[in-house]
């Protein structure tokens, strides 16, 4: 026996440290019979239920169980134990206290030698709080994606390799307006401008940018963006942790902003060019009034110099009267002319011809409908800016449209037709405005650029008031303006003026 014992205390040595292994686990243990009564509970048993084992020993592991579980949750459990397999989920247990937590459990059953199930083994560990914490991060990404999807600003998350991981309803909208993929888009159109999208730089303010949909018109989005940073997630990044950027791209719709800020523009160009077109009235109107008595006052002046030659007797009071009567009346034109405003004085600048075309056509709009008139409208594709006077360009412009819708609006029952150009030349740029009105004779195409000149009423021919005006802007400019038949393009009657304006240098 002496000689066998050693190997018996080897034999059992295996058995205490299990058994030592399972009273100092960490994980609750217990072990029962096969009709679910509980045999053993380790100390950490004891401490997640809160029961004593003298407590539980010989009660059902059901006393753990709380009224929440669902039934089918037991059912399925049970199916599983009695086939002889090992389940593992999710219990809604109940400790002694009446306190509930989340027990993550895993049965196994014991098979003995004939096969048949002698006890199980439980484990059990509480998982309250990771199931407190995940629900708060899913609560909380669900907010955020709630957040993100009922903003009226399309939102988009890149990668590094600008592949879209996380968008919104109102980017996905963007999609018709902008293509398949509207980040590329942005970013090209952002890179474009100039912009550096170096992660580097963390963020950058909003960009206008203008894109133009199907039907010509545009649309204006206000686009910014901030570089984020996540930690890998990954296992082999657990010591050595490793960051990704993404690019947190929003993209504003502004373009019912920039209409309404076009419409105060316009309204405003308009407002300037009525007051102008008043004051401009008002200067033509004493310029003329002066030019009208300038006449009568040189006769006087005349005869006032023809008497003193004669030396006449008894003509010294006439000469005298005259004398006095053209003094008043130079004081008077003096002061006529004193009353004629000034130009108002406005700095020139870079001036896009085809804008301001686009804006007299815009502010030409109620009058081309009222009247019905087509308009064709085209403008070459690129212009260089024109160093020049902004408002009186258009002013100009404004004038020479006028002019055209006067001379249409005399045609009766023919077809309403304006045709408005720009070209780009070696060495200028030259504008177009073409009516189909009655048009202006030969003889009177040079005529039309003198003072209060007007074939206005004249057997029906016109081009409006306001040419000398024109041609003095031009003239200011260093271009040239001229009056032609409008040819076979808009029939055999009608109007063209061409307003040219030299490259600079």
């Amino acid at each position: 026996m002496n000689a066998t014992a050693p190997q018996d205390n080897q034999a059992e040595a295996p058995l205490e440290v299990f058994r030592q292994a399972v009273e100092q686990s960490a994980l609750a243990i217990s072990i029962t019979d096969a009709k679910a009564r509980i045999l053993y509970a380790n100390p950490a048993f004891q401490r997640v239920t809160g029961y004593k084992r003298d407590e539980v020993l010989g009660h059902n592991e059901s006393l753990l169980s709380y009224r929440v579980t669902p039934k089918i949750v037991y059912e399925t459990m049970w199916s599983q134990l009695l086939r002889q397999r090992a389940w593992n989920g999710l219990l809604v247990n109940k400790r002694k206290d009446g306190s509930r937590y989340l027990a993550d459990l895993t049965i196994t059953p014991v098979v003995d030698e004939q096969g048949q199930t002698s006890h199980y083994l439980g484990m059990h560990r509480d998982v309250t709080e990771v199931h407190r914490l995940e629900r708060q991060v899913q609560n909380q990404k669900t907010l955020i994606e709630s957040v993100v999807d009922a903003a009226q600003v399309a939102i988009v998350v890149l990668d590094e390799n600008e592949r879209v991981v996380l968008d919104n309803q109102e980017y996905k909208k963007l999609i018709g307006d902008l293509g398949r993929e509207p980040a590329r888009t942005v970013l090209d159109a952002l890179r474009g401008s100039g912009l550096d999208l170096d992660p580097v730089r963390r963020s950058f303010a909003p960009r206008e940018l203008t894109f133009a949909r199907q039907g010509g018109e545009a649309r204006w989005f206000a686009c910014g963006g901030t570089w984020i940073e996540e930690l890998d997630s990954s296992a082999d990044a657990f010591y050595e942790p490793r960051r990704r950027q993404y690019l947190l791209l929003t993209i504003q719709d502004i373009t019912p902003l920039k209409e309404q800020q076009e419409a105060i523009r316009v309204n405003g160009l308009s407002a300037l060019l009525a007051e102008q077109e008043r004051i401009g009235s008002l200067r033509e109107a004493l310029a003329g009034a002066v030019f009208q008595l300038e006449g009568p006052f040189n006769m006087i002046a005349a005869a006032v110099r023809m008497l003193e030659r004669r030396g006449e007797s008894g003509t010294d009071s006439l000469v005298e009267g005259l004398v006095q009567a053209l003094r008043a009346g130079n004081e008077a034109l003096e002061a006529l002319r004193r009353c004629i405003p000034a130009s108002a004085a406005e700095a020139p600048q870079a001036v896009d011809i085809n804008a301001v075309l686009r804006d007299v056509l815009r502010l030409a709009t109620p009058r081309l409908l009222a009247d019905g008139v087509v308009v064709e409208w085209q403008p070459a594709e690129e212009l260089p800016p024109v160093r020049g006077r902004l408002t009186q360009l258009a002013a100009l412009f404004k004038q020479v449209v006028d002019n055209a819708l006067d001379a249409i609006h005399e045609v009766r029952g023919q077809r309403r037709e304006l045709k408005v150009s720009s070209a780009l030349f070696s060495d200028r740029i030259e504008v177009r405005v073409e009516d189909s009105g009655p048009g202006v004779p030969e003889s009177l195409r040079l005529k039309a650029f003198q003072p209060f000149f007007t074939t206005k009423g004249a057997n029906g021919r016109h081009i409006g008031m306001g040419l000398t005006v024109a041609q003095d802007v031009v003239n200011a400019h260093g271009g040239f303006i001229d009056i032609e038949a409008a040819g076979d393009g808009l029939g055999q009657t009608g109007c063209r003026v061409r307003v040219q304006f030299p490259l600079g240098e």
